[in-house]
């Protein structure tokens, strides 16, 4: 993939540095977007690890090129500046939108308010998920569809999750991954006559830093590590029937049956339904 330009929003850590990280070690280069500029400023923010600094030094030892920017994407000046030197390059093949506050301070004062009725909600989270999460991914998409349209390919990425199709504890993350599956679906078919695709894609559980850090609370047989999507994204590329896809949900263990992609651990993840989630 030495001639593949991606995106990859929020990829300081987590699922988006874990794809950022697959595609460099499959020799693209990778645009990323993240908050977190160093490990100090990461633990300023509470008992977290993950930064755009950590990130560019591990990216050093790999085929591809990271290019790193530091950005807020609750600030739309900020999320148009990086659409801007994309513009100026002029290629974008690939554009990966995980960009996703939504997790964030799920205890407040001591009170585990995630699980609240969707009237105790605080505002603040609809406001992270829709108002920065899908709007981050509505703007760098807008900004991107033209120049994969000018070279007739293109793929446009949204992860999503389970929680889209069934109820996940919390009203307002249900509400936000519905719009992201969506979202994906009609950009799918306002692209498709320029042979670009958009898909919604489900990671399964995925070894980050917050889950491993809380590793007791999760059944971890049956998880991934965060470069595992990446590289099945890397294969949706590859596909020559993926304009096909376009428009669906798809399942990254699933896919990685149908592309024989294994984690980078070797392990090759079974793919969940709607009914395992629904079953807890």
């Amino acid at each position: 993939m030495k001639d593949v330009v991606a995106l990859v929003t929020g990829g300081s850590r987590g699922v988006g540095r874990g794809i950022a990280l697959a595609l460099l070690a499959e020799g693209a280069t990778v645009h990323v977007t993240g908050r977190t500029r160093s490990e100090s400023d990461a633990r300023l923010g509470g008992n977290r690890t993950g930064s755009l600094e950590g990130l560019e030094l591990e990216a050093a030892k790999l085929s591809g090129r990271v290019v790193i920017h530091h950005c807020d994407h609750s600030n739309d000046a900020e999320t148009e500046r990086v659409a801007e030197e994309i513009r100026a390059g002029n290629r974008l093949d690939i554009l990966v939108n995980n960009a996703w506050p939504g997790y964030e301070n799920m205890v407040e004062d001591g009170d585990f308010t995630w699980p609240r009725p969707f009237w105790e909600q605080p505002i603040w989270r609809w406001d992270a998920m829709m108002g920065t999460a899908l709007r981050a991914a509505f703007m760098i998409s807008r900004a991107a569809a033209p120049i994969m349209i000018s070279r007739q390919r293109g793929l446009i990425v949204n992860i999503s999750f389970w929680a889209a199709q069934l109820y996940d504890g919390n009203a307002i993350y249900g509400m936000a991954k519905a719009a992201a599956d969506k979202m994906a679906a009609d950009f799918a078919h306002e692209l498709r006559p320029h042979n670009v695709a958009a898909v919604a894609l489900y990671p399964g559980l995925v070894r980050t830093e917050a889950v491993l850090q809380n590793a007791e609370y999760f059944d971890l047989s049956n998880s991934e590590t965060p470069r595992f999507i990446g590289h099945i994204i890397a294969g949706l590329w590859r596909d020559p029937a993926l304009i096909s896809k376009s428009g669906q949900v798809l399942v990254a263990a699933e896919l990685g049956r149908e592309y024989d992609i294994a984690d980078v651990d070797g392990y090759r993840p079974v793919p969940l339904t709607v009914a395992d989630f629904a079953k807890g």
